[in-house]
């Protein structure tokens, strides 16, 4: 029985990179060993199991073979006489199909650090195709490393090209589309996943509402990048810039998605693309089942980005209408996202990316002013029911509309 680091331990360590996890294989035992060792069972699919002490996952070493659609149509040989050369052949790509010994040494078969030398992922084996997964994962490891000057190496994204011609895609669940994205979003570079996904044909199969985008114009006096695609990766690359939640992350990215539904005549003007694209919105994130925090603030955005980047010209009733539908009362920190996304979007343009943005703060500080509102002395004037709603309403629009007059002078 013999133990190894594997995977994306090692390729971090020799990257130099934090270590968050570390995964092992066993080579030369079985599950009856393990677990007269003391180890807990813990895989459904494959003999993985949880370490007396440290509890970090031990896998035996396995062969895999196709024999059904998508990634979990394997069958497991994980006998004791599965070497270890024969476990990392399965993987996907060659820096993550390196293992390192009790010793420190570095068992290297595919030449994995060559290319981490070359800043190259590439795929391991021809037998890449048949886990689709790993369509979503390579590209995800285009955003990890994009900073660190990682590409896909090209015959890798043709073999990636090849996943999505066969279909291949359908069969994997939206919990493991989303959980690919999710991660990729809170990478330093998230465009990078979706700019890899649109080269091999992937980003259609998934996220057709932000697939369309790319060639619709916009407006060159107000988008000088002019292209719909482009303005959107600008856009996400604002929002990593300001916020490192994911949901903020995920409104960039919906934000315009109501440009696709735009009919070619009216371009490059997009009139009613904001509510719009509340359909398409919500559309992606059933198909993803992404979470709600995230489907919220998306719809958000979508409906009011166009307010708020016209804040100052807004009647005061304007401003607290959109301050009531968008519950900022009892959710402001939401609502606080949804601005941050909106400075995300103005900065998301071609020479715009340093602007100073003033609407956000503006609205924030009428709503602030608004909060002031006592609502308690007009229930002690004697109003009741719909009356107290009305006298806060009125009171709330004069304290905005003095506060305008202040701000803008």
């Amino acid at each position: 029985m013999q133990t190894y680091l594997v995977g994306g331990a090692v390729r971090d360590k020799l990257l130099g990179r934090p270590i968050k996890d570390q995964d092992w294989v066993v080579v030369g035992s079985t599950t009856e060993q393990m677990l007269a060792q003391g180890y807990q069972a813990v895989g459904a699919d494959f003999p993985v199991f949880l370490h007396p002490k440290t509890k970090e996952e031990y896998a035996l070493a396995r062969i895999e073979r196709k024999i059904g659609a998508g990634y979990s149509g394997f069958s497991c040989d994980a006998s004791s006489k599965v070497s270890l050369e024969e476990d990392l052949l399965r993987r996907d790509l060659t820096i993550n199909a390196m293992a390192m010994d009790d010793q420190g040494n570095i068992i290297d078969p595919y030449n994995g650090q060559q290319d981490l030398k070359d800043k190259l992922l590439r795929h391991v084996s021809t037998a890449f195709v048949e886990d689709p997964l790993r369509v979503l994962r390579v590209a995800r490891f285009a955003a990890r490393y994009h900073s660190l000057g990682f590409r896909i190496a090209p015959e890798t994204m043709a073999l990636m090209h090849t996943i999505v011609s066969n279909g291949e895609l359908t069969a994997l669940s939206a919990e493991r589309v989303w959980q690919e994205t999710a991660r990729s979003l809170l990478e330093d570079n998230p465009e990078i996943y979706f700019e890899n996904l649109r080269a091999c044909k992937a980003l259609a199969e998934w996220f057709p509402e932000l697939d369309v985008l790319w060639g619709i114009p916009n407006p060159p006096k107000w988008h000088p990048e002019i292209d719909t695609g482009i303005h959107t990766m600008m856009v996400l690359q604002q929002a990593v810039k300001l916020s490192d939640k994911l949901t903020v992350r995920f409104a960039a990215l919906v934000h315009d998605l109501g440009k696709g539904l735009t009919e070619p005549e009216n371009w490059p003007s997009h009139p009613g693309h904001e509510k719009r694209g509340l359909e398409a919105i919500n559309t992606l994130c059933d198909r993803l089942k992404s979470p709600n925090d995230c489907r919220e603030l998306g719809l958000m955005v979508s409906q009011y980005h166009t307010h708020v980047h016209q804040a100052f010209e807004l009647k005061a009733s304007t401003v607290l209408g959109m301050l009531n539908r968008c519950d900022v009362w009892r959710k402001p920190q939401r609502f606080a996202d949804c601005l941050l996304t909106c400075k995300a979007d103005a900065r998301g343009r071609t020479n715009f990316e340093d602007s100073e943005y003033k609407n956000a703060e503006y609205i924030w500080q009428a709503y602030e002013a608004a909060l002031e509102v006592d609502i308690k002395a007009i229930v002690a004037k004697g109003y009741q029911g719909k009356a107290i709603k009305e006298q806060t309403e009125q009171q709330r629009i004069s304290v905005i509309q003095n506060f305008k007059s202040f701000y803008l002078k």
